[in-house]
């Protein structure tokens, strides 16, 4: 069996669909490594903003948010995963609409799950290749540090829990950070987390204190701060530029 190496978004308020495709995939995927689910629009944004999927399998009518605003707000964070949508509706406005948006297929329920996973790998292998080229000059410590640290962002983080993840002394960790990343790890941490900030700013609905508290910081004035320092912009300002109100 191929190694796993893809992320995987399923969004479907169906919970039976969703239980069922999870378990499926996980039994049967010869790529998907993590398997998110959401049971509606903001639960899939939250994901996507926090997990960055390599693929999402996107249900066409969903509560909170439909499947279109899912994507448009993720195309205008430029996060958006490589999408199948699944419906029920043979609605060829909203599938030509989804097109444009960047979806790469459409689904109609009711779907076997064979042919389900079948489109959601043959999407995934281009990424997958991807990866396998990047991560072939990284540090597989560094990797599993990084994904923890993006795993667990809106947690008290450090260097020694992140260290005992990974099964090494914090000494040598920190010094791994600086060699494979250029950042120590303090550094790296914090920039993630701006980075992750940076993408919850698209969503106007969230207020500034909600973002910092979502990507870890429980400090408002120090996130801004951090913020500033990376980005050369406070929260307030980043948000004006980006046309989203102001908090």
């Amino acid at each position: 069996m191929a190694e796993k190496r893809c992320s995987l978004l399923l969004a479907d308020d169906e919970e039976n669909i969703l239980n069922g495709l999870k378990n499926y995939i996980g039994k049967y995927s010869k790529i998907f490594t993590e398997v998110y689910c959401a049971a509606n629009g903001q639960e899939a944004l939250d994901i996507i903003y926090q997990h960055h999927p390599d693929v999402m399998l996107l249900d066409v009518q969903m509560p909170v948010k439909n499947g279109l605003e899912i994507m448009k707000e993720a195309n205008a964070a430029d996060v958006c995963p490589k999408t199948i949508l699944l419906s029920g509706y043979d609605s060829f406005e909203y599938v030509r609409e989804a097109m444009r948006q960047g979806a790469v297929d459409y689904l109609l329920k009711p779907c076997r799950s064979t042919e389900i996973l079948e489109k959601l790998e043959t999407v995934a292998e281009p990424s997958l290749h991807q990866k396998k080229e990047t991560a072939s000059g990284g540090n597989v410590i560094v990797d599993q540090a990084v994904e923890f640290i993006r795993n667990n962002l809106s947690e008290e983080l450090n260097l020694s829990m992140t260290a005992e993840h990974a099964g090494v002394s914090n000494a040598y960790l920190s010094t791994l950070f600086t060699q494979n990343l250029g950042y120590s790890f303090v550094d790296f941490l914090n920039r993630t987390r701006i980075e992750y900030a940076c993408d919850y700013m698209h969503d106007s609905k969230m207020k500034i204190y909600e973002i910092a508290f979502k990507v870890g910081f429980k400090d408002e004035k120090y996130f801004s701060k951090v913020f500033k320092k990376v980005i050369g912009q406070s929260p307030t300002e980043y948000r004006a530029a980006l046309g989203s109100g102001d908090d």
